[in-house]
């Protein structure tokens, strides 16, 4: 689920502070969800109370949390699943002619840069061996919108802009349903 941080996608960083009195200065990981459109500063993160929490010396959580903008020293770091294999998450709204995954827990140096779908069979009955791209829908969601009923158990592709490749075969399932996940038995390494 780590991608680009001005598309919405997720982002592994180390985040640390040491400017304020209740930082502890030690550094922590913390998994960035999206991008603040205004920001008050180059860059702003809105912060959980869990991670600015983790910032405090012991015992001074509370006060570092309610001491509203802090400068934080950052940056980016590969995502770490550790023990994860590749998730798809169907999203709410797939129809049989409309097919959109959030692709997640991937462990990668980059980011995934496109998604593809191959039906298990044609609509005709015969095997496909095609392979269809996806389209970006936002974040870490790809979609695909058909001229026809899609036919699954469908494969996906993923491929990031390191250069790496990996196909997680018949990863959903005929009977798929929206709002579903689906582990793979793929990751990258």
């Amino acid at each position: 689920m780590c991608g680009k941080w001005n598309r919405g996608r997720a982002r592994s960083i180390h985040i640390r502070c040491n400017k304020d009195p209740s930082c502890s200065g030690n550094i922590e990981t913390v998994i960035i969800t999206d991008m603040n459109y205004y920001p008050v500063a180059r860059y702003h993160f809105d912060l959980s109370g869990t991670a600015f929490g983790a910032m405090a010396k012991p015992g001074l959580n509370d006060k570092l949390r309610h001491s509203g903008i802090i400068d934080i020293q950052f940056r980016r770091v590969p995502c770490n699943y550790p023990g994860l294999k590749i998730n798809f998450h169907v999203e709410e709204g797939s129809n049989p002619v409309y097919f959109a995954v959030l692709v997640e827990y991937e462990d990668l140096d980059g980011d995934v840069v496109q998604v593809d779908l191959m039906e298990s069979k044609s609509a005709y009955g015969g095997a496909t061996g095609v392979w269809t791209a996806m389209r970006e829908s936002w974040g870490s969601i790809w979609r695909l919108d058909s001229n026809h009923r899609l036919q699954a158990p469908f494969s996906l592709r993923i491929r990031s802009d390191s250069g790496k490749t990996l196909v997680a075969n018949n990863v959903i399932p005929a009977n798929w349903s929206p709002n579903s996940n689906y582990r793979s038995i793929v990751q990258f390494s």
